[in-house]
């Protein structure tokens, strides 16, 4: 049988994806549960404590999906970035209420703050290493500009950030099926900075 705090970050994410925080009270969550305000309380003191519990299982999810992803194409750097890019969004799409109220959760919540930075620090170093391995395999020509391909992460982010919103306004029903396409165009970020051998390795995983 599931435990009471497990089922309440459930239930949470999915009131939430589904109807934003603004609208989500600790009584929502309760009431959607069947189960008194009380008894949610003795798990979770504040609604932030909850956010904050999904957030950090978003980030471990990433982490766990990425490093497991590396092990798997470690020889294959453009497929790890393709695959890891692709899981990353899934993550996002999962937990995308966290996407569609970021300003407002970033704002209220100083603790996600604060590691949402640190963790934006610590991806930029991992995609400066996959870089940096693209071009030493001759798969990404050199930086032809100065911080070009922090610039290139920062692009990455900025996408992968705010897909989710965009889709959101663009279409009347969000669906897992958008991740392929949007995955697509982030991915496609890279393609002029591949080399020719590069370009070759992209089309082909592409097509797989």
């Amino acid at each position: 049988m599931k435990k009471t705090k497990q089922t309440i970050l459930e239930t949470a994410l999915l009131l939430f994806n589904s109807d934003g925080i603004a609208v989500v009270t600790l009584r929502t969550i309760a009431n959607k549960m069947k189960i008194s305000q009380g008894n949610l309380n003795y798990h979770f003191k504040k609604r932030e404590d909850i956010i904050e519990s999904l957030y950090f299982q978003l980030v471990e999810n990433i982490d766990d999906s990425m490093e497991e992803l590396k092990l798997q194409d470690s020889k294959n750097e453009l497929k790890t970035l393709a695959n890891i890019l692709f899981t990353i969004m899934t993550s996002f799409y999962e937990y995308r209420f966290f996407l569609l109220d970021f300003v407002q959760i970033m704002r209220g919540n100083k603790k996600i703050k604060k590691h949402y930075a640190q963790l934006s620090v610590q991806r930029e170093e991992q995609f400066s290493i996959l870089f940096k391995l693209l071009v030493k395999k001759d798969l990404m020509r050199k930086e032809m500009l100065q911080d070009e391909y922090n610039y290139l992460y920062k692009r990455f982010s900025i996408l992968g950030n705010f897909w989710i919103s965009e889709a959101e306004v663009q279409n009347s029903k969000l669906t897992k099926k958008m991740i392929a396409s949007y995955s697509i165009i982030l991915l496609q970020a890279i393609y002029p900075y591949l080399t020719l051998k590069g370009q070759k390795e992209y089309n082909s995983i592409i097509s797989e």
